[in-house]
């Protein structure tokens, strides 16, 4: 993809969250509305078409770690709230090759991880658990060398501890499993046909009245040697 191609040309580490989401929904995976803004004109023309509430994060190929930096608005319920959330962002990023993604707000508490890792010996691996800041915490994980079949997407979900959050509970909508089964599946293709990529990360895919969206997403790259 042209994308990648420049990033590692230019020694990228990584890709912003809004470049690695354009890899995603290149593939299929469904992501959240959003623009990037550097100006308050764009933000407005943002936030109009996307609609409030809105969430505003600070955005770059550098930026990680948004939560702890402090570059995150969310339930921006007007253009007064977002103009100062912006104004405060771009204070705190200060930098060249950043900016606002403005972002629809997605509902639901339900979350989940998907991942992606290049293994030396297996090549690329696809993950899926429980997401959010209980990634690291739980460690409730399960893997699979890419490529996956549906039936491999599909025990990934059932060997998690808390497979049962995927189903109807609390009147809430079961998790539509054919595609989450997809986005792992498509992960894993993104692995096979891209080695430039070392990891993905997208964390929270949240459930959204049952339908996975990918809120936050990273890319990590890594150089590719040509053979002599």
């Amino acid at each position: 993809m042209d994308l990648i191609r420049k990033a590692v040309k230019k020694g990228y580490s990584a890709l912003s969250e809004y470049e690695s989401k354009q890899i995603l929904a290149e593939y299929g995976i469904p992501c959240t509305r959003e623009i990037m803004v550097t100006n308050l004109q764009e933000l407005g023309d943002a936030a109009e078409e996307i609609g409030f509430p809105l969430v505003l994060k600070g955005c770059g190929r550098q930026i990680a770690h948004k939560t702890e930096k402090g570059l995150i608005r969310v339930d921006v319920r007007n253009l007064e709230e977002a103009i100062a959330a912006f104004r405060e962002i771009m204070e705190e990023l200060a930098g060249a090759d950043s900016g606002v993604l403005v972002q629809e707000m997605i509902k639901g508490s339900r979350e989940l991880v998907v991942g992606l890792t290049r293994d030396a010996q297996f090549g690329p691996c696809v993950m899926f658990g429980l997401g959010g800041i209980f990634t690291e915490i739980l460690e409730d994980i399960s893997f699979r060398v890419a490529p996956l079949k549906k039936q491999d997407a599909l025990e990934m979900m059932r060997e998690i501890r808390a497979h049962k959050i995927l189903g109807a509970i609390r009147g809430m909508t079961a998790a539509d499993l054919e595609m989450l089964a997809e986005i792992l599946i498509r992960v894993g293709q993104i692995g096979m046909e891209n080695e430039a990529i070392k990891e993905i990360d997208i964390n929270p895919v949240i459930l959204s009245r049952g339908k996975p969206i990918a809120v936050d997403a990273l890319v990590v790259l890594e150089e590719v040697r040509s053979e002599r």
